[in-house]
């Protein structure tokens, strides 16, 4: 018997042993005892993803219909009577880089209305739309679409990279995406401004860029028909959401070469193409004859925005101030040269940049001192360049 009540005690321990492992909390992976005490602590976290909805926000409405509707009819845009709208304007910053410099808000807006802007370009850095997290930016650009709706400016969403979007090649760590990040972009913008009269302009890429042959392997080659491809699908995302948008569309070398455009046109309705003709794509005794064949042919039949440009000297009659000019050198007769070519054909416009860092300038501090492009820009946008 006493051998009996031994092994009794021996499994009654046993068993307490189990059940004492069996009131270990649970461990990642509902792993028990040793196992447990290996993973490592649960630090605290500053997301709460699990909750996160905001993917697609509910639709902007504040003031959508506030500004006459701008479409596309032929080679122009025009307004709901049909008159054709030529439009001049300006490119600021990056709405969060303006943020995180503390010069975010209405009063911004408000120079750029006394600039004489009618659109307002607004790029979007892949980068910072990461950073921000899409709740947070949508609520940057809706303040700028409020803004701008009361000041009766429209606005151009412009998604800021610069490479080649076809194999993800970009050019600098601030342009990295994907072409899904792409996509995305425009279905959460097509959404969001749907209606909104304000958004009239959706700027596909900013500046396509790819190696031409023999020239290196920075960007890599890619077929005009693929791209054409990748913007014809943006188009129907964007056109699935928000059928009054006007998509526009860039050529390759930095948004400067339409060239393709007259065998293998963009397969979409009421859209545009953008180009970015600054001075140094051709020689001066090339300007008039290069910008035809580069781009300018295809405004015949068309619409066509030169969406980023600049680098110009002072108008007559102003005194050149200091600033930085960036691409164009001050060069006295490009701006001039410029302007008459676009205008003379029908082609609106909006200058490189409304901020004192981005190159080429308008402005030369944050007390928005008009430099010798700035000084330009704003005569043209008054019509006072002939």
């Amino acid at each position: 018997m006493k051998e009996i009540l031994s092994i009794g005690v021996a499994g009654l321990v046993l068993l307490g042993g189990i059940a004492a492992a069996s009131a270990q909390p649970a461990g990642r992976g509902g792993q028990r005892g040793p196992s447990y005490q290996q993973q490592p602590p649960v630090l605290p976290r500053n997301s709460n993803w699990m909750y996160d909805r905001s993917g697609f926000p509910p639709p902007y409405t504040a003031g959508a219909k506030t500004l006459p509707l701008i479409s596309v009819k032929g080679n122009k845009f025009v307004d709901p009577d049909g008159k054709t709208v030529l439009f001049r304007g300006l490119c600021i910053s990056d709405p969060d880089k303006i943020a995180i410099e503390g010069h975010w808000g209405r009063d911004h807006f408000v120079k750029v209305k006394e600039m004489g802007t009618m659109l307002v370009r607004i790029p979007v850095h892949p980068i910072s739309w990461r950073e921000r997290g899409t709740a947070e930016y949508l609520k940057l650009l809706d303040q700028a679409v409020g803004w701008c709706t009361e000041l009766g400016m429209y606005v151009m969403l412009d998604w800021h990279s610069i490479g080649n979007l076809g194999l993800e090649r970009l050019q600098d760590p601030m342009y990295q995406t994907t072409k899904w990040e792409t996509y995305n972009f425009w279905d959460i913008m097509a959404r969001h401004y749907a209606g909104h009269n304000t958004v009239a302009f959706y700027e596909l890429f900013n500046e396509p860029a790819i190696d031409k042959s023999g020239n290196g392997q920075r960007f890599g080659t890619y077929p005009w028909d693929d791209w054409k491809k990748i913007c014809e699908e943006e188009i129907g995302i964007i056109r699935s959401k928000n059928p009054q948008a006007i998509p526009m569309v860039a050529g390759f070398d930095w948004a400067y070469d339409l060239t393709p455009v007259r065998n293998s046109p963009i397969n979409a309705e009421g859209i545009g193409y953008t180009v970015h003709p600054y001075a140094n794509k051709r020689p001066q005794n090339q300007w008039v004859t290069g910008w035809e064949t580069d781009f300018g042919y295809v405004a015949d039949k068309y619409p066509v925005m030169a969406t980023e440009f600049g680098g110009f000297a002072a108008p007559p009659g102003a005194e050149q101030p200091a600033g930085r000019g960036g691409r164009g050198g001050g060069n006295a007769a490009y701006g001039p040269a410029i302007i008459k070519y676009l205008e003379g054909k029908g082609i609106s416009w909006t200058v490189w940049c409304f901020d004192p860092n981005w190159g080429p300038t308008l402005i030369s501090d944050w007390n928005y001192t008009l430099n010798s492009s700035g000084l330009f820009a704003k005569a043209a946008m008054a019509g006072e360049i002939k």
